[in-house]
C-alpha cells in the first residue's frame, strides 16, 4: 500500500451513474457495483441493492473474513441481526461483523433499497455473478452444490433467522 506524499496525490476515482455495472440476479432484484474491492484496492467493496416488492432475500448466513453493512435508502428491508428481524427504513443502519449472522429480506409490496458495504473489499461480484448466471440458465443446484459454491464465496449457513 502505497501513502500520500506531504503534498498529496492525485489518486482519486470517479464513476459516473453509467459507468457503473449493474447485475440482475434472477430476474428482480439489481445490484449496482458502486465500488466493488477491485476498484478500492481491496480495501472495501460498496453495492446498491435494488429490490422489487416481494423480492425475498437470502436466509440467515455469516462469512468469516469481512464485515458487511447495510444502509436503508428507501422502502422498508427486514433485517436479521442473528437474534431478531427488524423492519428497517430508510437511514438505518446494521452493521454486522466478521462472523455475525445475519439476514435481509423485502417481504413489503413496494420496492426497496439499500447500500451494502463490504470490508475488506471481498470480490462479492463474483458471487452475485455466480447467482445471476444460474438464475439466467435456469440451473438448480443440488444441496452439496450450494454449499459448496457459499464456501467458495466465504458465506456459510446459519441455520436460524
Amino acid at each position: 500500500m502505497s501513502f500520500p506524499t506531504e503534498s498529496g496525490e492525485i489518486s482519486a476515482i470517479y464513476r459516473a451513474p453509467a459507468d457503473v455495472p449493474g447485475i440482475i440476479i434472477g430476474s428482480r432484484t439489481q445490484a449496482r457495483l458502486v465500488a466493488p474491492g477491485s476498484l478500492t484496492g481491496g480495501q472495501f467493496g460498496l453495492f446498491e441493492w435494488n429490490m422489487p416488492g416481494r423480492a425475498g432475500g437470502p436466509d440467515a448466513h455469516f462469512h468469516k473474513t469481512f464485515s458487511e453493512s447495510f444502509y436503508i435508502l428507501s422502502g422498508t428491508v427486514k433485517l436479521y441481526d442473528g437474534a431478531r428481524w427488524v423492519a428497517a427504513t430508510p437511514g438505518d443502519f446494521l452493521y454486522v461483523p466478521a462472523g455475525g449472522i445475519h439476514a435481509f429480506h423485502n417481504d413489503a409490496d413496494v420496492a426497496a433499497s439499500m447500500l451494502i458495504l463490504f470490508a475488506p473489499g471481498a470480490p462479492r461480484e463474483r458471487y452475485f455473478q455466480e447467482l445471476a448466471d444460474n438464475a439466467a440458465t435456469g440451473r438448480t443446484l443440488t444441496e452439496d452444490e450450494w454449499t459448496e459454491l457459499f464456501a467458495r464465496h466465504d458465506q456459510y449457513r446459519a441455520g436460524t433467522g
